[in-house]
């Protein structure tokens, strides 16, 4: 039996931040034929109110530290601002979006990640995703919305990476669909040189990343962004794309991991 083609989207914070480039964004999203899923980070917007707040936000090799009231203030910024003004917008187009986060409809399950060199704190590794929950979504014609934060089994909430989110949705969606991932971000994709937005590689393949990683043209963000990617096309992904907020419209350099 041929499955459907399932569209899975992470958009990144300064997308989010950017209401000319958001709304471009939009469009081009409620353009796409077919199911689709929507997964938003915004941690851009988080360390901002963090920092108001006097709160302050340590990063290690792309992946933040998230301490108790860096967990609030990302709950209250990822499941409540952003997720809600996205799915504002979507209804303003017309598309029937529903916004969540992984507590709802015990949609993605984790569990807190073991302190071992480092403690990242309240960040969660997602262990399962309703796939069942997800589909009667899809199948009633909604348009889930997703903030990346995960649920124990307990329900305490954590911090999860949002291109893991992306990518462990999809992979689990194979077994009733062929989904495809998007990654778009505020380049046009991974660049040679990052001083130079033309610089796009066009395809990356395991060996190719090899190279980039000897030669530390991907570094912090990009390096759990990728092998995301990677892990995603041995289970189940059949297409994946990384680019600005342009790429859903095929009109911008993009880059394609491939296996």
């Amino acid at each position: 039996m041929i499955k459907e083609t399932l569209k899975v989207i992470k958009i990144g914070g300064k997308l989010i931040e950017d209401e000319t480039k958001l709304q471009a964004f939009l469009l081009d999203f409620i353009a796409l034929q077919g199911p689709k899923i929507l997964v938003h980070g915004g941690g851009n917007m988080a360390t901002e109110i963090a920092a108001k707040l006097g709160f302050e936000t340590k990063m290690i090799d792309g992946r933040r530290i998230t301490d108790e009231n860096s967990l609030k203030v990302i709950v209250m910024t990822y499941a409540g601002w952003i997720n809600k003004t996205i799915v504002g917008k979507l209804q303003a187009l017309n598309c029937n979006a529903i916004g969540l986060c992984g507590a709802d409809g015990r949609s993605i399950i984790s569990k807190k990640r073991k302190v071992a060199e480092i403690d990242f704190g309240f960040v969660g590794d997602i262990e399962t995703i309703n796939t069942s929950f997800i589909n009667s979504l899809l199948k009633a014609g909604m348009v889930p919305v997703f903030s990346a934060i995960s649920c124990t089994s307990e329900g305490e909430l954590l911090n999860t990476n949002g291109d893991s989110v992306a990518a462990e949705i999809a992979m689990s969606m194979s077994e009733l669909y062929e989904p495809q991932l998007f990654y778009l971000f505020g380049k046009n994709g991974v660049l040679a040189d990052v001083t130079n937005e033309e610089s796009v590689i066009e395809h990356i393949d395991r060996n190719k990343y090899g190279e980039l990683l000897k030669d530390k043209v991907i570094t912090e963000g990009m390096l759990p962004k990728l092998q995301n990617c990677f892990e995603a096309l041995e289970k189940g992904v059949s297409k994946i794309c990384l680019g600005n907020e342009r790429l859903l419209s095929k009109t911008s350099l993009h880059t394609e991991i491939v296996k």
